[in-house]
């Protein structure tokens, strides 16, 4: 709360220092913006730049620097005895130190007086940070409003600091990328030497349950991943049946023949359901559609599981709508109202002007929007974990439980881990095959995207 409040308080001198830059700027000039060298609003950003990011700068360093530095010392205050044992042991103790920082008692004096000291170090450590970043904010500000002059080029300054940020944005995107990849891949190496890896990828068992001694049923485990991802075509193929169908016909309701009126009602209703958590979704399948199927399988004598893919399908599928149906939307809406009228002119009607000529050039943007739903219903978990269940089994039949790829990621992860069991380390092998499939999807759709997109004038 405090930091909202510092950066709240930086971004408000920010919004003084931009608009006395160009007031000032513009007084120099008798108001006459054309003896600048730069737009008025340029100026003020430079020297709001000036103000906002010395201040910035020196939060984030303090934000980065902070945990260590306020546990160092707090170890520091501990006594000798404490200062000597393990570095396993010293982070329980640290770790108590935080719990009586929140409010829990502790009976052990030392670490009450280490609470204490924890919270005084943070207190007054902050009180400082902020007092000069304040001053920073201000000194800041204070040199670019007395430098400026008329014939100052803001503007290439401001514009070099922008780029300077979306570079940065770009690299830390980048780096994340590769960070995520690289841990995935040193865990999964580790796991590919307990497992092989023909093992993994060609398995028709998965049960990662590790037993304690090795004379027990089951010691060895199974690691096979073709069950789960046979859960996730599964489910993933239901959802796809449900959504692609039902979006693409909204999108070409809305974009076709829904008057203007009913198009600004119809589209945020629509996208209204991309906005509700997938948990929602998890008690509406468990509640209603789990229930109505087994209903409707014992009128028909099918026997039907109470989690069910079939059921997981069906509401994934409705999660998908929004994304299918807006994609959509933008493509049939970017098609030249040229074509349209072309068809019109030979006698087409509304219906067949659609199917034969706006469908099939949209067509490249429609399949590109259909692969990365795809992708996004491969990575779903809560609405499975809820209704779909943990059960991995080998079927195609979607009246049973079965389980996905993220569910049992989920599953592997919970609780005590060791990272150097096999249990644990499956779910690193089971992420990184997943990141290669829906990476494939995304390259394949944007593949599809630029090479059939049609280019018009």
């Amino acid at each position: 709360m405090q930091t909202l409040i510092l950066a709240g308080a930086l971004l408000l001198m920010m919004s003084f220092a931009y608009r006395f830059g160009r007031n000032r700027v513009l007084a120099q000039v008798d108001g006459r913006p054309d003896a600048l060298h730069s737009l008025p609003g340029y100026y003020g950003w430079w020297v709001a730049l000036w103000c906002g990011l010395p201040a910035f700068g020196l939060l984030t360093l303090w934000l980065m620097a902070e945990p260590s530095l306020i546990r160092a010392l707090v170890i520091g205050s501990l006594p000798s005895e404490m200062q000597a044992l393990s570095d396993d042991q010293i982070a329980v103790l640290i770790n108590e130190v935080r719990n009586a920082v929140l409010g829990h008692a502790t009976a052990n004096p030392a670490l009450a007086m280490a609470a204490e000291h924890y919270t005084h170090l943070t207190r007054v450590g902050f009180a400082a940070m902020a007092a000069v970043a304040l001053a920073l904010a201000l000194g800041g500000g204070l040199y670019a409003y007395g430098r400026l002059e008329p014939q100052l080029r803001a503007r290439p300054r401001v514009e070099a600091t922008v780029k300077v940020f979306l570079v940065a944005s770009s690299t830390a995107a980048i780096f994340t990328t590769i960070g995520i990849v690289l841990s995935l891949l040193f865990e999964a190496l580790r796991f590919f030497q307990m497992v092989p890896i023909t093992d993994f990828l060609f398995g028709l068992g998965w049960s990662p349950q590790m037993s304690i001694r090795a004379d027990q049923t089951g010691s060895s485990g199974a690691f096979g991943m073709v069950p789960l991802f046979t859960g996730t075509l599964l489910v993933s193929v239901v959802a796809m049946v449900v959504a692609a169908p039902l979006g693409l016909l909204a999108a070409i309701y809305m974009s076709e023949y829904a008057q203007p009126k009913v198009r600004a009602m119809a589209k945020p209703l629509l996208e209204i359901l991309a906005g509700i958590p997938t948990v929602v979704f998890g008690f509406f399948a468990v509640i209603t559609v789990a229930p109505m199927i087994r209903s409707l399988g014992e009128v028909f004598g099918l026997t039907v599981a109470a989690e069910s893919a079939l059921a997981a399908g069906l509401v994934m599928g409705i999660t998908l709508i929004p994304l299918i149906s807006s994609l959509s939307d933008d493509v049939i809406t970017a098609v030249p109202q040229s074509l349209r009228e072309g068809a019109f002119g030979l006698g087409a009607t509304r219906s067949e002007t659609i199917i034969q000529v706006v469908l099939p050039a949209a067509l490249p943007g429609i399949v590109g929007g259909i692969l990365l739903a795809v992708s996004r219903a491969i990575g779903e978990t809560m609405i499975v974990v809820m209704a779909a269940g943990l059960s991995a089994k080998l079927t195609f039949n979607p009246l049973e439980a079965v389980t996905t790829v993220t569910v049992q990621i989920v599953t592997l992860l919970i609780g005590d881990t060791e990272f150097d069991s096999p249990k644990t380390l499956a779910a690193f092998a089971l992420g990184l095959v997943l990141f290669g499939i829906t990476l494939g999807l995304n390259v394949v759709a944007l593949h599809i995207v630029q090479k059939y997109r049609e280019k018009y004038d």
